[in-house]
């Protein structure tokens, strides 16, 4: 494509190419909506058809510098030829030449003197379109196009009308087969291009042992890349015959062998019965739907055969492959049966494939069993020529809205065994999902669909893949991350992500799921306290403001999928995360590029491929924006309304009434402003010095949490067996008590501190909008779990005699009193039988986890989310995550801590005292390590991503004393005097982080 400028002095200022483009497509005829609709002037049409021109004969010229190359590296195959520039020619006039690139200038040399093409009879010439007058100085009426890809010895021509000069060009420049394939022309005898135009599991075969015969792979070679460099081609190859619709995969593969020899005998027997050789291929090749239930019930355009086995088409098909080339034309005509609807537009079923994706596979096992590998290099010349072709008809065509078979193209690129070879990942994978990652949305729904009938294994090699391609961009520009650059800029990088969100998805959708009925109810459920929210948010609040809720996937909403509903997906969650990836990853600078939305591309927009500790560093910017938002907002009001500034959320709490000053300061902001909920949180304890940087704030949530969950408080119940916290049921604690404990939880999400709660994983699955199935019943109550799976396991006729049990259940209130309650009406005399213990166990589950505390959780999770409901989290943060991301890490190595710790003050890492400090600390219990990081961090909790991202710094502070170590929780600093000794410094160590209650300035 010629350079900006360029283009601008040639089109002007006032019309893009993208506005005169979708005009000429809309006067030449195809089905797109015009971007514009007045009459375009005679000398604007003239600009726009001499750009096109402009573009065409540099596509051209490309194809005809590439074809010397081949010429020049491979030769045309004939061991006959006379061609001093071919190298299959004895009298090779560079045999000298062994390095590649010299040859490469040698082919720009030879395109310079208009150098003789092998099976080209005069010097190729850049091809001319109708908008050119030819020598005659006028437009000829019929004017041809002349193609740089010869399929015979002689240059193929193709056809163009002239009707209009705008088609002719538009569709010289997307259409023409020279621009997509760089292959050189098959000599005699060996078979025209046109029987290779697409291929077979037996012609790959077939071309295979002819190959081995004549002891040269030049042939396949030349049409692997004449087909990979093509998308007709491919489109065309490997399709299901139609016959495969009622039958088994074995048939279909026996009689696309059969079928495929007979059309290769044919083509060996005789070069010119071409039209013969079409008619044979047709059992290779159907335009079908795979699967006859797939298939729509609309009108169908079949072939009609005369009596003389003349096929003729009906207009609709016609219209429908008119996008292609001539010679694709001319060969589907004679070979497809379109299943159309009435409109005569292609009709496929969303997750339908018409490649036999199982004869591709063995296609390409009989291609990996050739030793050395001969055609690589050739397909991947091939496949980086067609990523480009690809990308530029992705982005200016919707050339799957015109042929649904397009996407065949991604699915067997996608199988080749050896994209994840280094030679591919260099340059044809990158550029192949570069292309890929410009597939419309629905296109992506169809992959998606298609791949997750693929199986796990499958799948997991297609990720694999995708990471390695991934890690290897990262390590080869190791140096340059973060230098003005970033991953989010390598298009290789972004587009292997974009297709890894399909197979992520994929995955979701072919794993086990929860039914239909279940995220119904849980959608109703859902939306019901929404609607509640808003009104009682609407009742109190001054301010209201209308929530911008984070935008969900627009491919998981196509798919209605979501990881929330899958428990079990084919590839596990933890697979598509790349670790390299998160090490280099800027958060920052990925943050700016999300709030660019569509501009630019985000990893947030992709958080499949980032680990929880990048994910909270995403919602850490995200509140911290938020924070500053209402901060100004506040200022804004201040200024316009007189109201008094209050930039943050202020809580003055007394440590000896705790629970009571904090909950009242929380209940007056939630009823007066939820919106301030939102603003950063500063906490005071009354008659401290201390200045809340965070510090303070993470000892206020850990006091607030002990008391909270005392059980003298009767909210929740404590289970000893799983050292968990539960709701309890016959709490005599209102609502509000229990929206204050949520807001008090989402304020430590919203405030990135980790907070000490010890609830089962149900309970933040409940959070994000889920129901409690009998697999959470283990986490809150194991032994009743595997009371229930034991009723379930049991297949004995004497199950009512075993376990005596009704639809009627028992439990104890806060007093231990006795409760009973039936499940179904009438439950008592109800008995559990074989034929209803399944209906038992879930009412049971239901009752337990969601029916009996649903009105403490509902208060409890509105009060989370009158936090948190504009925040990522639901959509950045699986429910274990969440967990992670509230209690932090269990796993305490303080190895990693030590590594990680900076020194100042005059400190090092090899000072005596440092190096006595953590010998100590490793002969710590782990107690008196949790201790130790509550002393020096202001809480015990390992923050996500283990200790290795607790940047803790320990200074000196002056010489031998007898003062104990202090330490500033707000910036994780701990202040060390250079004790004299071991002893004394473990002395002093351990007194400090036993008395440790307190703030103060020093």
């Amino acid at each position: 494509m010629i350079r900006a400028r360029e283009r601008k002095s040639l089109m002007g200022d006032h019309l893009s190419f993208e506005t005169i483009l979708s005009w000429q497509k809309g006067q030449s005829g195809i089905t797109e909506t015009p971007l514009i609709h007045q009459q375009i002037p005679a000398q604007v049409q003239e600009t726009s058809c001499k750009y096109i021109i402009h573009v065409m004969k540099r596509a051209a010229a490309k194809q005809l510098i590439e074809r010397y190359y081949y010429q020049l590296t491979d030769g045309c195959g004939n061991e006959n030829c006379t061609n001093s520039h071919c190298a299959s020619s004895k009298t090779f006039s560079f045999a000298n030449i062994k390095e590649r690139n010299e040859l490469a200038v040698k082919a720009i040399d030879l395109f310079k003197e208009k150098a003789i093409l092998c099976g080209d009879s005069q010097p190729p010439k850049v091809p001319r379109s109708e908008c050119e007058p030819g020598p005659s100085g006028q437009a000829s009426s019929s004017s041809r196009v002349e193609a740089p890809q010869a399929s015979s010895s002689k240059a193929e021509e193709v056809p163009v009308s002239s009707s209009s000069s705008s088609k002719s060009t538009v569709k010289a420049l997307f259409t023409q087969p020279s621009t997509c394939s760089v292959i050189k022309p098959l000599p005699s005898p060996v078979p025209e291009v046109h029987s290779y135009m697409y291929l077979t599991e037996q012609k790959v075969a077939d071309l295979i042992k002819l190959c081995k015969e004549e002891n040269s792979w030049s042939k396949l070679i030349r049409v692997l890349g004449s087909t990979f460099n093509n998308a007709d081609s491919l489109i065309m190859s490997f399709r299901k015959s139609e016959s495969a619709k009622n039958k088994s995969t074995e048939d279909v593969v026996s009689e696309e062998i059969s079928s495929a020899k007979t059309d290769d005998e044919a083509d060996t027997k005789s070069k010119d019965d071409s039209a013969k050789q079409g008619e044979e291929a047709s059992s290779d090749v159907v335009e079908s739907e795979g699967d006859s239930k797939d298939l729509t019930e609309g009108n169908e355009s079949e072939d009609v055969k005369d009596n003389n086995g003349d096929s003729k088409q009906t207009k609709p098909v016609q219209e429908s492959i008119s996008f292609l080339s001539s010679p694709v034309q001319e060969s589907l005509a004679k070979d497809s049966v379109l299943v159309q609807e009435s409109s005569g537009s292609v009709s496929v079923i969303e997750d339908d494939l018409s490649v036999d994706i199982t004869a591709v596979r063995r296609a390409y096992d009989l291609l990996m069993d050739i030793p050395d590998l001969p055609y690589q290099g050739a397909l991947v010349n091939a496949l980086t020529s067609l990523s480009k072709s690809v990308e530029m008809e992705l982005r200016y065509r919707r050339p799957v809205d015109q042929n649904p078979h397009y996407i065949n193209i991604f699915v067997m690129v996608m199988e080749l065994p050896l994209l994840d070879t280094p030679e591919f990942i260099e340059t044809a994978f990158p550029a192949f999902c570069k292309a890929m990652g410009h597939l419309p949305i629905q296109a992506q729904v169809r992959l998606a669909k298609i791949w997750s009938k693929y199986g796990e294994e499958r799948l997991h090699e297609m990720v694999m893949s995708l990471h390695q391609l991934i890690t290897v961009r990262i390590a080869q520009h190791e140096g340059r991350w973060g230098r003005g650059f970033y991953l989010n800029d390598d298009d290789g990088i972004s587009g292997a992500t974009k297709v890894m969100r399909i197979l992520y998805y994929a995955s979701i959708l072919g794993g086990k799921r929860d039914s239909e009925k279940l995220l119904a109810e849980e959608k109703a459920q859902n939306e019901t306290e929404e609607n509640l929210q808003d009104i009682m948010q609407g009742a109190f609040a001054h301010d209201l403001k209308e929530a911008q809720k984070p935008k969900e996937d627009a491919l998981g909403q196509e798919l209605k999928v979501s990881p929330l509903d899958c428990r079990k997906p084919l590839v596990e969650y933890e697979d598509f995360v790349n670790e390299l990836l998160n090490e280099y990853i800027d958060i920052e600078a990925d943050y700016k590029y999300k709030i660019e939305n569509d501009v630019k591309f985000s990893f947030m927009n992709h958080c499949f491929i980032l680990n929880t500790a990048s994910k909270h560093m995403c919602m850490y910017y995200d509140n911290r924006v938020r924070m500053f938002n209402e901060r100004r907002t506040s200022i804004l009001q201040t200024f316009m309304h007189g109201l008094p500034p209050i930039p943050f959320l202020r809580l003055r709490v007394r440590r000896t009434h705790l629970i009571d000053d904090a909950l009242v300061a929380l209940e007056m902001t939630a009823m007066d402003n939820p919106q301030d909920l939102k603003k950063q949180l500063f906490v005071e304890f009354d008659g401290e010095q201390g200045l809340d940087e965070g510090g303070v704030s993470k000892e206020f949530f850990e006091l607030v949490i002990e008391e909270i969950f005392n059980p003298d408080f009767g909210m929740f119940t404590y289970n000893e067996e799983t050292r968990q916290f539960w709701f309890n049921s016959t709490s005599f604690e209102n609502d509000g008590q229990f929206v204050l404990i949520g807001i008090m939880l989402g304020l430590a999400i919203y405030n990135s501190t980790i907070v000490d709660v010890h609830f089962p994983s149900v309970v933040y699955r409940k959070l994000m909008g889920k129901k409690g199935l009998f697999q959470d019943l283990f986490d809150v109550d194991p032994t009743l779990a595997k009371s229930l799976q034991q009723l379930l396991d049991y297949t004995e006729e004497d199950i009512e005699d075993v376990f005596m049990q009704t639809f009627s259940i028992g439990y104890k209130d806060v007093f231990g009193s006795d409760i009973t309650h039936d499940l179904k009406e009438n439950g008592s005399s109800i008995a559990v039988t074989h034929s209803n213990k399944q209906e038992f166990v879930d009412l049971y589950t239901d009752f337990i986890l969601n029916k009996s505390i649903e009105k403490q959780f509902r208060a409890f999770k509105r009060g989370f989310h009158m936090v948190v409901n504009e925040s990522p989290l639901r959509v950045l943060f699986r429910p274990e995550e969440v967990e992670l991301l509230i209690c932090g890490s269990t796993h305490f190595d303080f190895h990693d801590l030590e590594n990680a710790t900076e020194y100042d003050g005059g400190f090092t890492a090899e000072s005596p005292s440092i190096r006595h400090f953590w010998e100590i600390v490793h002969d710590f219990s782990e107690e008196q390590k949790r201790k130790l990081l509550a002393f020096t961090t202001g809480t015990d909790r390992v923050p996500v991503g283990g200790l290795a991202k607790l940047k803790l710094i320990i200074a000196r502070n002056g010489p031998d004393s007898e003062r104990l170590p202090t330490a500033h929780t707000c910036f994780n600093v701990l202040l060390l005097p250079d004790y004299s000794s071991k002893e004394k410094l473990r002395e002093r160590l351990e007194k400090a982080i036993n008395y440790s209650k307190g703030f103060g300035m020093l």
